[in-house]
């Protein structure tokens, strides 16, 4: 028994010891290709942190206070500012072309958007809107609600409430949702489709009974049900 026990103890750190050589033998083998792997990761690691703080960072905080020109130019709707500049500081057109990197460019394609929107060149504002990236709760609906609007505009029924109700769906909301599922309603009744009108007036009647477009929301019921019944 003892002997049968010594024998496997043996066996095992044979085993063990063959192991740590095929290992090692690895490692010798493949020591060069091993070197370059992690000298490759150390490179890009370090690459993107520099890149980060040394390129991006600071393009960023140029961005920045080119935009803010651009922004108080828009809150005035004085959009042909906001989008081409003032000789002073860049507009958003600019800032997009020069710091296309930066988050302030991301945004500054919603803000372009929705200075074409303002000046009635709506191809040109879907096309700016469609590039921008939020990926939060409320600009992110705005910017799909501004390509329907942009599409009603064209009369692009199918599209614009297509994109309506892309945004009343994105991240359900007490504010956007009910705002957005108003305004696809309204186009549908204007496409004659009153029972996907009707369906939308009342979820916003059941779901959202504090927003403002369940104020009124009971005649809109009332009026679309009196269509259905002509």
């Amino acid at each position: 028994m003892a002997k049968d026990k010594k024998d496997t103890t043996e066996n095992s750190v044979e085993s063990l010891e063959n192991a740590l050589t095929r290992t090692e033998q690895y490692i010798e083998a493949n020591q060069k290709s091993l070197t370059i792997i992690v000298l490759a990761i150390v490179i890009v690691v370090g690459g993107y942190l520099g890149y980060k703080k040394l390129y991006l960072a600071p393009m960023e905080n140029k961005a920045q206070s080119q935009a803010f020109a651009a922004e108080q130019y828009f809150e005035k709707d004085s959009f042909k500012l906001a989008l081409n500049g003032d000789g002073n500081y860049l507009g958003f057109l600019d800032i997009i072309d020069k710091y296309g990197p930066t988050k302030t460019a991301n945004l500054a394609y919603y803000y372009t958007g929705i200075s074409y929107r303002g000046l009635g060149k709506y191809q040109e504002a879907i096309s700016y809107l469609k590039k921008f990236n939020a990926g939060d709760l409320i600009v992110t609906p705005l910017a799909f609600g501004a390509i329907g609007d942009c599409y009603v505009e064209l009369s692009n029924l199918n599209e614009g409430v297509s994109y309506y109700e892309k945004a009343a769906n994105y991240k359900d909301n007490e504010f956007t949702t009910p705002l957005f599922l108003k305004k696809a309603g309204v186009v549908y009744e204007s496409m004659k489709k009153y029972g996907k009108s009707l369906e939308l007036y009342e979820q916003i009647k059941e779901k959202y009974p504090k927003s403002t477009e369940a104020r009124d929301i009971e005649k809109e019921i009332a009026r679309v049900k009196a269509l259905q019944g002509q």
